[in-house]
């Protein structure tokens, strides 16, 4: 008899890196007062995902879908990106896209599928990530999938073109999830890094079951793992596949999710792979064009009593103000979640056993998760959206449910968190099978709204809505890159206000099959402006801001300074 499916692994590509003042900062203000409101009918989001599933319990119907925020036609207001599945053959009874919903600027949204052109091809998606790969200044789509994934050009007119087999990505047809695009050779161009799962098909599948009577979901352990793809950019807009030069062909590994984050400092963007029953992967960028694999050395690999558990979405921040970036993976029922403190030698220490965190997810299956700052106090938060794979689940463990709530973790300061779910709104604490998810300012009021995907079920977005005198406050950070990439994914923010310095980097990935904006959010507390930002670009240039002030998104460019901004509220000039 065979397990029940063990779970996903994700790993993304988010960084917090920087030097905040230390342990000495003073700790978060009160910021009681947040409500997220659920708005997903008033927004005109009506999306119910598709994930195939006809009885048979087949492997990829646990996992999806994936989320994104993209503001394809750079009016500066996020919209909606929504993945899809589709029927398997022999089983057909609707025709299942991709859903792209516009921000329509008062708070509901369109859906633009069809005027864009996404509704044309039909495959079982999984993940998406978003970024700008020719440099033109519109973000483009790439879609990872069971089978072929797909990467569909924006051409600027609100449209896309799928150019997956111009672009030389035609052909590979493997068992795709998390995905994120990285410069990791520095040559202004980026690269795309994608997750792949094990090797599955519905001719290999095999019989399961949880009660010796019904068919449950395998355990990825019955399946052969296989390894991550990485497709470098050669400018002309095609990529090759430089998977085994760069040093990442190991074919073991049952990747869900990815995280691109600078663990030591070095300037160079480093991939964490989250694994499922596989051990956790850090590959360490050489900055030669390959990558050493160090998680065991870093103690990331396993949990701390040596097990590899089963990773799904994978976030990074330095979420303690120590200077360095640590590690959020969100793991399967029965085993918490893992929160790697980066000690700042080349090795992590996981917190979550002495922490809210991990006494309050012991019984919870994570999927997407991140670090942001919902109350805007300065100090990153923790999101996790929670749900199992199997229906069934409670006939086996009473105490794990199928539909779970999410965790919201409030940071209270010195590496301490406070579990929040249940104060920050009813509907928000609803028990979901949620899968990706992922955060923008979809009002243009400085605060961060969450958009959260389940499987089988509808997409639901939340409004970040301040009450009860919650007035913390902010500045947003959108980069364009002149000799580094367009989106400035890579670069570091460092943002000071009243003697205190936080920074992240823009990036690409993170969470579970997801993509968040590409921009940066600072809660700045109840200061009125940021004496410096200073932005450390791929390219090396860096540029410095001074006497910023909050309540607006500032638009910087690469060795010119502010060329743009927006007060909250009114429209980008």
């Amino acid at each position: 008899m065979k397990k029940l499916v063990a779970a996903v692994a994700g790993l993304a590509v988010v960084l917090f890196f920087g030097t905040f003042t230390g342990t000495g900062a003073p700790a978060p203000v009160n910021s009681q007062g947040v409500t997220f409101r659920d708005v997903t009918q008033h927004a005109g989001i009506r999306f119910v995902h598709n994930n195939g599933a006809f009885g048979k319990k087949f492997l990829p119907e646990t996992l999806g879908p994936g989320v994104a925020f993209i503001d394809y036609d750079q009016d500066g207001w996020p919209d909606i990106f929504l993945v899809n599945g589709k029927d398997w053959p022999g089983h057909t009874s609707k025709h299942s896209t991709p859903k792209l919903y516009h921000n329509n600027h008062d708070g509901t949204f369109a859906d633009a599928t069809h005027q864009a052109g996404l509704d044309a091809v039909e495959m079982f998606g999984m993940g998406v990530a978003v970024g700008d790969f020719d440099n033109d200044g519109y973000d483009d789509l790439f879609v990872s999938a069971y089978g072929q994934s797909h990467l569909f050009h924006n051409n600027g007119n609100g449209t896309f073109t799928d150019v997956t087999q111009k672009a030389g990505l035609g052909g590979v047809e493997e068992f795709s999830t998390g995905a994120a695009w990285v410069d990791y050779d520095k040559d202004g161009r980026l690269d795309l890094v994608v997750a792949n799962y094990v090797q599955w098909s519905p001719e290999t599948d095999l019989y399961c079951t949880l009660d010796g009577k019904s068919k449950s979901y395998c355990t990825p352990e019955s399946y052969k793992g296989t390894a991550v793809r990485l497709w470098h950019n050669r400018g002309d807009g095609t990529f090759e596949d430089v998977t085994k030069k760069a040093g990442l062909g190991d074919p073991t590994s049952k990747t869900l999710g990815i995280a691109v984050l600078d663990y030591d400092g070095d300037g160079w963007p480093d991939l964490l792979l989250s694994n499922d029953t596989q051990p956790n992967k850090l590959y360490r960028n050489n900055g030669n064009g390959s990558f050493t694999e160090k998680a065991v050395l870093a103690g990331v690999a396993f949990s701390e009593d040596g097990v590899a558990r089963a990773g799904m979405g994978v976030d990074t921040a330095d979420y303690d103000r120590s200077g360095h970036p640590s590690l959020l993976i969100t793991n399967f029922a029965n085993q918490m979640l893992s929160l790697y403190h980066n000690e700042g030698t080349g090795l992590f220490v996981d917190e979550a056993p002495q922490s809210e965190i991990g006494r309050a997810s012991l019984l919870t299956l994570g999927f997407g998760c991140f670090f942001f700052d919902y109350d805007l106090d300065g100090w990153p938060d923790v999101f996790v959206a929670n749900g199992h794979i199997d229906p069934d689940i409670q006939r086996v463990q009473a105490n794990v449910k199928y539909a779970m709530p999410p965790h919201l973790f409030r940071n209270l300061g010195k590496g301490k968190f406070e579990e929040v779910t249940k104060s920050v709104g009813a509907a928000f604490s609803v028990p979901r099978v949620a899968r990706g998810a992922a955060y923008a300012d979809i009002y243009n009021d400085g605060r961060l709204d969450v958009l959260m995907a389940t499987n089988g079920g509808p997409a639901v977005l939340f409004e970040n809505e301040a009450t009860g005198g919650a007035t913390n406050r902010s500045l947003r950070v959108k980069l364009i890159g002149t000799k580094s990439n367009r989106d400035g994914i890579g670069a570091v923010v460092r943002v000071t206000a009243a003697g205190e310095t936080q920074a992240q980097m823009m990036r690409s990935g993170s969470s579970y099959l997801s993509a968040s904006e590409l921009a940066l959010t600072f809660g700045l507390a109840q200061h009125d402006k940021a004496e410096s930002v200073e932005i450390t670009w791929p390219s090396g240039q860096v540029d410095h801001l001074v006497n910023v002030a909050v309540g607006q998104t500032i638009v910087a460019t690469e060795a010119k300074g502010i060329t743009a901004n927006r007060p909250y509220g009114k429209n980008l000039h």
